[in-house]
């Protein structure tokens, strides 16, 4: 071994004994990897026949599997609001009442955004001494003050919307790419995305960017939240020329195992940079799987339909949590969970208090993870401002069902939110009041919600009480302000 590399593995010890040193008495870190439009059986350890995440699945088998997780919402934009606030939309403003029951977001023609009423996760970190950076998709506002370094974020690459397109650049421009505060170019000018192929360097470029900053962060000691906010599997769907190619699934599933890879990467850095075990690493997705985009779209496993729904393949993700020396390996918890619960669960782990001037819908999962315990909580499922269904244990009841709209749906020719999924009176395209008689599913025994319970000399006592219970709760739900126009 000659002087240099003597002098290098001796920096190299310093920082792992610094870290090592801040990992028996700091505030963890965090890291959330959030997916775009991927479904709960896009997974090999949720069944997906092709096997192709190997390192999500080694995640799984190394930490917390959570097969009963939820977004807040079928859609990106709430979704996301929701994770970050800890708030339903209804409450947080991303719902529209324009008309009932439909979804709202932000795209590049919508001015508003985020409000500023809304506490924000990284803002309540940044507050107590965390260093927070969001790669990838924002979605929560396309003006400056909307903009993630406005609401608790000190670094940002990445877009504040999709990367739809090509545009013309006159009339509608391309969406904008930043750097923190500065656009730095524009999707399909600046940053490829070969529409005919699918080939784009852009998943490379945010695992990068999500490498560099843990490695950064590594040598100066300091708490981290990195939100990996990629959007590969959104379509244009895209991958590298490396991943191009290698799937059975096509693009599609070259935008998964690319995916899969990087997540290997910010783990392999994790453990690289002597961090892991002060790490709290979080994997799912913003909704359901698109199954309206056919096989452009991904899986969402046995569940009926996919986004934009408010069954269970609209809003049911694929989840892991990850934790070394804190998170038994192996385990599968039952938890009904929702994103909005990291908000209240990674301000405990950090020991930060709750905001107490509002309602925070997201619970705190520290005890299911750390101990293995479960809670009982009831899923509230939204479209815009209506609530259309709700879970408490097993049992889910629609108060209301629809898929899509006659005018979308147009009599079979144009799009399908339940392709290849009919359910009598369950899949409808007209929306189905049900508040009277609600139906009751069962989705232990009945997970693609087939088959209703049947009201009546049959009804056993375990779903009468479980009826009951809905009707309490939806008395629970309020209206928040409307912020945003429908989609």
């Amino acid at each position: 071994m000659d002087k240099l590399e003597i002098t290098e593995l001796a920096e190299k010890m310093k920082i792992i004994n610094k870290n090592n040193q801040f990992n028996d008495g700091g505030k963890p870190n965090f890291v959330i990897l959030l997916m775009d439009d991927m479904g709960w059986g896009d997974l090999g350890v949720f069944g997906e026949p092709n096997k192709e995440t190997p390192n999500l699945d080694q995640m799984a088998a190394e930490g917390m599997l959570f097969p009963d997780f939820y977004s807040a919402n079928p859609l990106c934009s709430p979704s996301r609001a929701a994770l970050l606030s800890g708030r339903l939309p209804i409450r947080n403003g991303f719902y529209t009442n324009n008309m009932p029951g439909r979804n709202a977001y932000t795209p590049q023609n919508i001015v508003g955004g985020i409000p500023d009423y809304e506490i924000l996760l990284p803002e309540l970190l940044q507050q107590n001494g965390y260093r927070n950076k969001i790669i990838g998709k924002w979605h929560l506002g396309h003006q400056p003050h909307y903009h993630p370094l406005k609401h608790g974020f000190d670094e940002w690459f990445g877009s504040p919307n999709c990367h739809f397109g090509p545009y013309d650049d006159k009339t509608t421009p391309n969406i904008p790419i930043y750097r923190d505060a500065y656009m730095i170019g524009r999707y399909f000018e600046d940053f490829v995305i070969d529409i005919k192929t699918g080939e784009s360097n852009l998943t490379q470029m945010y695992i990068k960017e999500a490498t560099d900053f843990i490695e950064k962060q590594s040598k100066t000691g300091q708490p981290f939240f990195l939100y990996w906010a990629v959007d590969a599997t959104h379509e244009p769907l895209y991958a590298s020329s490396s991943f191009l190619g290698t799937s059975r699934r096509g693009l599609y599933g070259d935008a998964v195992r690319e995916l899969d890879y990087g997540v290997g990467q910010i783990l392999m850095a994790l453990w690289t940079f002597g961090i892991a075990k002060n790490t709290f690493v979080f994997f799912s997705s913003d909704n359901g799987a698109a199954t309206y985009a056919k096989t452009q779209g991904g899986s969402n496993g046995p569940f009926l339909c996919g986004k934009q729904t408010t069954f269970e393949g609209g809003s049911r993700e694929p989840s892991i949590a990850f934790w070394p020396s804190h998170i038994k390996s192996g385990q599968i918890s039952f938890q009904t969970g929702s994103l909005m619960d990291l908000f209240s669960t990674l301000l405990d782990l950090s020991n930060i208090s709750l905001p107490a001037d509002r309602p925070i819908d997201g619970i705190s999962l520290k005890d299911v993870l750390l101990n293995g315990k479960t809670i009982e909580r009831p899923i509230f499922y939204y479209r815009g401002d209506l609530l259309m269904a709700v879970r408490v244990g097993q049992y889910k009841a629609h108060l209301w069902t629809w898929s899509n709209s006659w005018s979308e749906f147009k009599n079979g020719s144009g799009v399908d939110f339940c392709p290849g999924e009919n359910v009598v009176e369950v899949t409808t395209h007209d929306q189905k009041n049900h508040t009277l008689q609600p139906l009751l599913f069962d989705l232990g025994a009945d997970p693609g919600e087939k088959y209703v319970i049947k009201t009546g000399l049959h009804l056993d006592v375990r779903n009468l009480d479980a009826a009951f219970r809905f009707q309490s709760l939806i008395l629970q739900s309020v209206i928040g302000r409307t912020k945003f126009s429908l989609c």
